[in-house]
């Protein structure tokens, strides 16, 4: 299990894993957030060791085996309407990057929109998921799996999975890597709300496909071109016989 003491020594958030809510099994961390009428303050988080039914973007399912990883989700209620709600995506991947950079010297790649690389191979996703009325969201909230020290991994992947302690060749302390995440994400946020800017400037400077050519998928539809640029606003600016076209949701891969 998670040692709360260990986590909470290093944590020097204001807000951000404040209201901390452990778990030993759950269907979703970001579903327990989402329906949730007991835990409603800005900054909670709430960690699993286990999901039953942890979930990626498209639905995609999210394997961690119990004990070893790091699956939680931050609520955010706060500031929501002085931030372009699509850009927390890349401050909360910005932030995992920033964290393992920190504390193994990894060499991180981000790919849009939300994964985290070490090479080619992913080590941890994020997952957004909001409640709204009209356009007004009400409670946002951030899911973030990271893979930290699970030895091997079994199936079929879109992008093979790796971890730190592959990476690493040791086991880590999940504890003190949480806590850096929150660390860095609750200051990114601040960030966010004042200079996004510079959250894009630093996630796209991570972002090694830019200037590649690359196939994008949308449902059943495939598209080709140069990933030129990813814009102010988090979309895909890809380059086709000299035109540019904005794309807004997708998988991407190079050619």
């Amino acid at each position: 299990m998670l040692t709360i003491e260990d986590f909470d020594i290093k944590l020097e958030t204001e807000t951000f894993g404040r209201n901390f809510v452990v778990c030993d099994e759950v269907d979703s961390t970001n579903r327990f957030l989402l329906d949730s009428k007991e835990f409603d303050e800005h900054g909670t988080v709430v960690f699993a060791e286990f999901q039953t039914k942890g979930r990626g973007r498209k639905d995609r399912e999210w394997v961690s085996q119990k004990g070893l990883n790091l699956t939680f989700s931050i609520l955010i209620t706060k500031k929501l309407k002085k931030i372009n709600v699509n850009l927390i995506h890349f401050a909360a991947s910005l932030s995992v990057a920033q964290a393992l950079e920190n504390l193994f010297q990894l060499n991180i790649n981000l790919k849009w929109p939300n994964d985290v690389l070490v090479g080619e191979k992913k080590i941890a996703g994020i997952l957004l998921e909001s409640i709204s009325k009209g356009e007004k969201i009400n409670r946002l909230v951030v899911g973030i799996g990271i893979n930290v020290n699970q030895p091997t991994f079994s199936g079929k992947f879109n992008i093979q999975p790796t971890s730190t302690k592959i990476e690493l060749k040791r086991i880590v302390s999940r504890e003190r890597l949480l806590s850096e995440i929150l660390n860095i994400l609750e200051s990114n946020y601040r960030t966010l709300r004042k200079d996004p800017l510079k959250i894009m400037n630093d996630w796209r400077a991570r972002c090694k496909m830019i200037g590649e050519k690359i196939r994008i998928v949308d449902e059943n539809i495939d598209k080709y071109g140069i990933l030129e640029d990813i814009d102010n606003e988090g979309y895909v600016l890809l380059k086709t016989n000299g035109k540019v076209e904005k794309i807004n949701y997708g998988d991407i891969s190079l050619r």
